[in-house]
């Protein structure tokens, strides 16, 4: 599925099709060479995109078995019996009830990672509850601290939740359980909430809450809004530019670039900073988001335009670097990282649903892939 192998090359992944972070995570692995066979179910799919189009189906082979069909389990098991990790997204439960748990799972491959992404997780009073980005985060306090002092909580999209706090902690777990698993010849199952994840990421604000550093209340502090040299500011045009003036020196770069009053870019006293916001503020509206960045770019000042999706892609620094790239029409983010030895090349498109199942089933092992077919059990587009 790669131009360039990637350095998970040789590692064999089922996916359980899913929406979300569960999608996300089998990209990154597949992104990274991982060769991902996505199990999808016949008719509508859970997804509102269009599978062509849906950027997180990339990089991998697709293959319709109906799980409600003994049949189509027992294929599923045959594909585990020569996989490395199995992904799967469902409610806690859904799994064993199908025949797929991780017992059942173990009992062909005992080497199996069994990777369970959800947002409660497996136990605890909400396992079985539904939920989304919104809530998870809600709970663990990342929600809270995101917004404006006097106004409401912000949702981040659901970047912190779905997939900071999830895909990428189900990647971690899956790669560090298969890193356990070629020295012990055992899989385990690794259990990634987002809950968990997304309490992880607040981490630096809770050793900064200990060490006084950090208020439990949001736009009051560092990183939040809360101080006026890391905040965002309007230019005349309507738009908006980012200012991350941490340290002094930054700072300095600031004033004399802005123009500002040095009395009045004095930060030492909090009780002037609602001036000096106002005068940072009144600075910005002077001149265009274009005239701005022209001002700051390459300094040390810290600033940047706030860009759309579809602005970033054509930032110079962005494309000097192909951090974007367009796959079958459609403009999406490159792979990251990168490697310097094993490179992980230009993603392939998503496949269409369905399009890959004779291939698969039959170059995995599966038996009787043609009367899968001809009764319905597989589906072949």
């Amino acid at each position: 599925m790669h131009d360039s192998p990637g350095p998970l090359a040789g590692l064999k992944v089922v996916e359980l099709a899913g929406i979300g972070p569960g999608p996300y995570a089998a990209m990154l692995l597949a992104d990274m060479g991982a060769e991902v066979v996505r199990v999808e179910r016949p008719g509508p799919q859970g997804s509102s995109v269009p599978p062509e189009k849906d950027v997180l189906r990339r990089n991998r082979r697709s293959v319709v078995l109906d799980l409600r069909d003994p049949r189509g389990v027992a294929a599923v098991l045959e594909l585990v019996a020569g996989a490395d990790v199995l992904l799967e997204g469902f409610r806690p439960g859904v799994t064993e009830r199908l025949g797929l748990g991780p017992d059942d799972c173990r009992a062909v491959n005992p080497r199996l990672v069994y990777g369970r992404m959800t947002g409660w997780g497996q136990e605890g009073p909400l396992a079985s509850a539904a939920g989304h980005d919104i809530g998870y985060i809600a709970i663990t306090g990342a929600l809270g601290a995101i917004g404006d002092a006097d106004g409401r909580p912000v949702p981040p999209v659901n970047l912190v939740g779905d997939f900071g706090g999830g895909s990428t902690f189900l990647v971690m777990g899956v790669l560090a359980a298969c890193w356990e698993a070629a020295r012990s010849g055992r899989g385990q199952v690794v259990d990634a909430a987002i809950v968990d994840g997304a309490a992880s990421l607040t981490g630096l604000l809770h050793g900064m809450m200990a060490g006084g550093l950090w208020r439990d209340r949001r736009g009051v502090n560092m990183l939040d809004g809360g101080q006026p040299w890391y905040d965002t500011y309007a230019t005349s045009d309507g738009r908006w530019m980012a200012v991350g003036a941490l340290e002094p020196q930054f700072y300095a770069e600031l004033v004399r670039l802005l123009g500002l009053d040095p009395a009045v870019a004095d930060r030492s006293d909090p009780e002037r900073w609602p001036a000096l916001r106002t005068a940072i503020a009144e600075a910005f509206l002077g001149r265009t988001q274009v005239e701005w960045t022209d001002v700051f770019e390459g300094t040390d000042a810290c600033v940047a335009p706030v860009l759309s999706l579809t602005e970033a892609a054509d930032h110079p620094h962005l494309a000097k670097r192909d951090t974007f790239v367009e796959v079958g029409g459609v403009t999406q983010p490159a792979p990251a990282p990168r490697f310097s030895r094993t490179s992980s090349g230009i993603p392939h498109a998503p496949p269409s649903i369905g399009q890959d199942t004779r291939e698969v089933l039959e170059q995995w092992g599966v038996a009787d892939v043609g009367a899968l077919i001809a009764d319905g059990v597989a589906v072949q587009s």
